[in-house]
């Protein structure tokens, strides 16, 4: 199954960043550029990066000047990662091209990766929230917490892969037939984001 190997390349993306834990730290991909495998790990790298992003700018003590190149940093991040989501979708577009799409065939709105990029997300929150629940200094009433969401954690990754997949098997079908719709991000275009067109009079 897809969902398979998208969680393992995914937790070992997370694995490999935490050996350093840095957000500095630029990824030794361990896959072939024309594997599908090399675009994932970029992509949960990207979003494992942004996770620790996240975490410094909410620092209440932050120097303002460092919350804004953080803040600067979080944006080039996210173009990343859209750009990477088109990339995978991309691969599966180019995956199913020869399929013969059904009369009846059915239109998703969510394309397969963007519910891959939710999967990479969710990967991220299971490891950290398995962080939680063994910390040394936490209270019990934490742990048992943690522990809580934990189990919803894991029931919504597998409910997840198995949506993946089917979606993925029907695509393969000719039940369903998918599009790319570029996300028009706006606030990174000079041309379209007025702030920065207004400065550059």
């Amino acid at each position: 199954m897809f969902s398979e190997l998208c969680l393992k390349v995914f937790n070992q993306s997370i694995s490999d960043y935490h050996i350093k834990n840095s957000v500095a730290e630029n990824p030794l991909i361990p896959f072939n550029k024309q594997e599908i495998e090399y675009l994932l790990y970029q992509k949960n790298w990207i979003d494992t990066v942004q996770w620790h992003l996240e975490d410094l700018i909410r620092d209440p003590k932050i120097n303002p000047e460092e919350a804004l190149k953080l803040k600067r940093t979080i944006d080039a991040s996210n173009q990343k990662r859209t750009d990477l989501v088109e990339y995978i979708d991309s691969y599966f577009l180019e995956t199913y091209k020869h399929v013969k799409i059904n009369d009846d065939a059915t239109f998703n709105s969510e394309s397969p990766a963007w519910a891959i990029d939710r999967l990479s997300i969710l990967a991220l929150k299971i490891f950290h929230m398995k962080e939680e629940t063994v910390r040394a200094n936490a209270t019990q009433n934490h742990v048992d917490n943690c522990k809580d969401k934990l189990e919803t954690l894991n029931q919504q990754c597998k409910d997840l892969c198995r949506a993946i997949d089917q979606l993925l098997n029907d695509i393969e079908l000719g039940n369903k037939y998918m599009l790319i719709y570029k996300q028009m991000k706006m606030y990174n275009d000079e041309d379209l984001n007025p702030v920065l067109y207004k400065s550059k009079k």
